[in-house]
């Protein structure tokens, strides 16, 4: 089985997700039996091309590299909005990595409900939709009997999402909690270093973690989405960013933070979300943990996250949750998934 893809957004997560595919061909082959062809690439900045034959992902990289246009580099359709680029791609797969809004979920949510109203499977690192419109993407892929897969959306290409999902498959989760953004968590352990949260700021900003606008991330919006994630997966809720309780970073003072280390304390930011009677509730805050205790030594950009379960007690899970790579992978990680699912669906097919 070859699997088609089509690529929806081409920048950090798009190419990491190309690299590592390249990287990685001969070994995917072997392990996996993962054949992949890329048949088409969109992005609004370096254009769109759908080549049914199949494009050359490497002679890709290194056109979007040298600042090219993938329009004038390569034969094929070419000029296609997203929408039209779906349909006329004929992918197996489309894989939606644009950039996320918490608003409307736009467009990554229109991308993705247009790849699933076709039948197509869907992966996806855009965690914008899948906070607000879970419930309803979910149920669009069951009735068109194709998959959705976003495990890159929390904690990027750590597990957290298959961890729950799949790891922890016929546990009563009672509670999830995490230390989801890493952005703060740097500013936060830079501010234990003496930093000012301005100076924390301006540091995590010139090594790349934090926007030119942090809004994001030091007020808290990104990990109450993805703790929204968890939480609808966790409890078969239906919450949305909106209902969480917010409150980010941006008004913790350096004496904040030296205080709480003088009495053996670190601040972190922790999202949680756990059931309270018949009801679901979730919020972000900065909240004073142990030193030694697991959130206490998550430190620098960072993820973690615990589940607390009837079965197993807590479980706990750390490791990186940004970056192209990391998001890459995560990609992958569904993509292998995926092709086992139909692999073994045409193996029982056959029987």
């Amino acid at each position: 089985m070859e699997l088609k893809l089509a690529l929806i957004g081409f920048g950090v997560v798009g190419r990491g997700f190309t690299g590592i595919l390249i990287r990685k061909r001969d070994y995917l082959l072997s392990k996996y039996n993962l054949r992949v062809r890329v048949v088409g690439i969109c992005d609004l900045k370096y254009g769109s091309v759908v080549n049914s034959e199949g494009l050359d992902i490497i002679k890709a990289l290194e056109v979007v590299r040298s600042g090219k246009s993938l329009e004038k580099e390569f034969d094929g359709v070419k000029g296609l909005g997203a929408v039209e680029f779906i349909d006329v791609s004929n992918a197996d797969v489309v894989v939606e990595a644009t950039w996320t809004n918490l608003e409307t979920g736009e467009p990554g949510l229109t991308h993705i409900k247009k790849a699933l109203s076709s039948g197509k499977h869907v992966i996806t690192t855009n965690k914008g939709p899948i906070a607000l419109a879970y419930r309803e993407l979910s149920s669009l892929a069951r009735s068109k009997g194709v998959k959705l897969l976003f495990s890159g959306t929390v904690m990027s290409g750590t597990p957290s999402i298959r961890t729950l999902i799949r790891g922890l498959a016929g546990c009563y989760v009672s509670e999830v909690a995490g230390i989801l953004n890493g952005t703060t968590n740097y500013i936060l352990t830079k501010m234990e270093e003496g930093l000012t949260f301005n100076e924390a700021l301006r540091d995590a900003q010139m090594k790349g973690y934090a926007e030119a606008d942090p809004t994001m991330d030091i007020d808290a919006w990104d990990p109450a989405a993805k703790i929204v994630i968890l939480a609808n997966i966790a409890f078969d809720s239906d919450l949305k960013p909106k209902d969480v309780i917010r409150k980010g970073i941006r008004d913790i003072k350096l004496d904040n933070i030296k205080d709480a280390l003088r009495r053996g304390k670190r601040i972190k930011l922790i999202a949680r979300a756990w059931v309270d009677g018949n009801t679901v509730k979730a919020k972000v805050t900065p909240e004073e943990v142990d030193i030694n205790s697991f959130f206490g030594q998550v430190t620098g950009t960072v993820n973690a996250v615990m589940y607390r379960t009837d079965s197993l007690g807590d479980v706990y899970l750390i490791g990186r949750g940004a970056g192209g790579e990391e998001a890459g992978q995560a990609i992958l990680a569904d993509l292998i998934e995926l092709n086992s699912i139909l692999e073994e669906s045409k193996l029982l097919t056959s029987r």
